[in-house]
């Protein structure tokens, strides 16, 4: 067994942990294997073990592993921020995208979504600690958004996403995961058909599983360090 197989079964397990110990559904949180400056041969061995979604932040270093790994059926999803000139890549090598904080982008994204593909599926990424840093829609924003995003035809609107702000404390991560878990509540109160929250790493996935995270994004405690 490699390391990497180990690391996907603890993984595995402490999810099916944390889906009990917070009463959740078994099996409603999905595991996204962050592969970004990971190496071809070390997802190889995560997709031998059986993992199949790998979530990448850089457009370039991605497409040179889908490319190589187009055989074994990957599903790949778009975790980074996003350039203007970068989108006809993304709608066209991946079934998700993470990090939409833009009308534009997700204009273009819908656009040049092939029509042999199905619609693109994406969350919108909000930005719940207010870091002036950080990519994502403030609140204010997150509602005008999904109102755009559903009416483009080659889109299909997930979820929100959120990378929050580093929190040591697990009842202090989980306030910043709370507001995130709210906001798909109120937005689904008004219409909007969500089902993904992607938000937990590393670090916090154990409150984001608290607070009904759907995708956590784990990566090198999967993969060990970047190369």
């Amino acid at each position: 067994m490699t390391t990497i197989q180990t690391n996907l079964n603890t993984i595995q397990s402490h999810i099916h942990d944390c889906e009990k110990q917070f009463r959740r559904k078994s099996g409603s949180v999905f595991l996204l294997a962050v592969s970004k400056k990971q190496s071809i041969e070390k997802i190889e061995q995560a997709v031998a073990a059986g993992q199949l979604a790998f979530g990448e932040n850089y457009l370039q270093e991605a497409l040179i592993k889908i490319a190589a790994l187009a055989s074994k059926n990957l599903e790949w999803h778009f975790i980074g921020p996003i350039q203007r000139n970068k989108t006809r890549k993304i709608a066209e090598h991946f079934s998700w995208v993470h990090s939409i904080d833009d009308a534009v982008i997700a204009k273009r994204l819908s656009e040049q979504r092939p029509e042999h593909l199905p619609p693109l599926n994406i969350c919108i990424e909000v930005n719940v600690s207010a870091e002036p840093t950080k990519s994502g829609v403030s609140f204010d924003e997150v509602e005008a958004l999904a109102q755009y995003c559903v009416q483009l035809p080659r889109l299909k609107l997930r979820g929100l996403m959120t990378i929050p702000s580093t929190k040591n404390h697990f009842i202090e991560q989980r306030a910043e995961f709370y507001k995130l878990r709210l906001t798909a509540e109120i937005l689904c109160s008004k219409g909007f058909s969500l089902d993904t929250l992607s938000m937990g790493m590393s670090n916090d996935m154990d409150a984001a599983i608290a607070e009904n995270a759907t995708i956590v994004r784990i990566g090198t405690k999967i993969f060990g360090s970047r190369e």
